[in-house]
């Protein structure tokens, strides 16, 4: 029987794609205010400046592929069942080849309606102010805001609390709530950590790479399929 590897991964992964993580040492999005284009109050204020700050994203994400590392991730289908947890809104895990991946933040490529609890859709397109669901309620991004909650935690704690195997891969888990799927890792699973900045104490030595996503999976790889059984 396969083991469960749960992969947490964050924007060091899909850095090396060229997607840019948009905020500044200053502290702004692509000269932005994070509260104007990623908060629901920002929405409220001006619509379609939120509306093209998620569109050039969404361009951007287009013109770019998956890196090694990804593909990596994929590949290890073979020898475990994989579990991504990503707190990007990028489509490069899929797109690599991973299967199971549940994004925490939402997608780049879908929408929602702005009634709450509404459901996601397909989009790769630019979304503007008059873009509508099947009962003219607007389309927003489906992107979970500053200040908002994040459907998916309880889904991500229930598959960390199956891991035989937990690796966080390009994240210095400085996001909460992501970074508190930490305490559900449970007391036998072995943690592996890739990341170049992350300043935690969370595993021993062996098991940290100070590195970039691609050249840590480059050395993790073997190890992982030594002990796939």
């Amino acid at each position: 029987m396969k083991k469960n590897l749960v992969v947490l991964s964050g924007a060091g992964i899909s850095a090396e794609s060229g997607v840019r993580t948009f905020r500044d040492s200053n502290g702004l999005w692509e000269n932005h205010r994070v509260e104007d284009v990623a908060s629901p109050e920002g929405f409220e204020r001006n619509p379609q400046l939120v509306l093209n700050f998620y569109n050039e994203r969404r361009r951007q994400l287009n013109a770019v592929q998956p890196n090694e590392a990804h593909r990596l991730l994929a590949e290890l289908e073979q020898d475990f069942n994989v579990r991504i947890i990503t707190q990007n809104v990028d489509d490069l895990h899929e797109r690599a080849g991973s299967s199971n991946v549940l994004h925490l933040h939402g997608e780049l490529k879908k929408v929602r309606s702005v009634l709450p609890g509404s459901e996601p859709m397909e989009w790769t397109a630019d979304l503007n102010i008059g873009d509508t669901d099947s009962r003219g309620n607007q389309l927003r991004p489906h992107i979970v805001w500053f200040g908002e909650e994040v459907p998916e935690m309880a889904a991500a704690e229930k598959i960390v609390e199956l891991a035989d195997l937990f690796l966080v891969i390009g994240t210095s888990l400085q996001v909460y709530p992501a970074a508190g799927l930490l305490h559900y890792i449970p007391g036998d699973c072995e943690l592996f950590v890739i990341d170049p900045h992350l300043k935690l104490n969370i595993t021993n030595a062996d098991n940290l790479y100070r590195t970039t996503a691609t050249e840590g999976m480059r050395f993790l790889l073997p190890r992982l399929r030594k002990i796939r059984n």
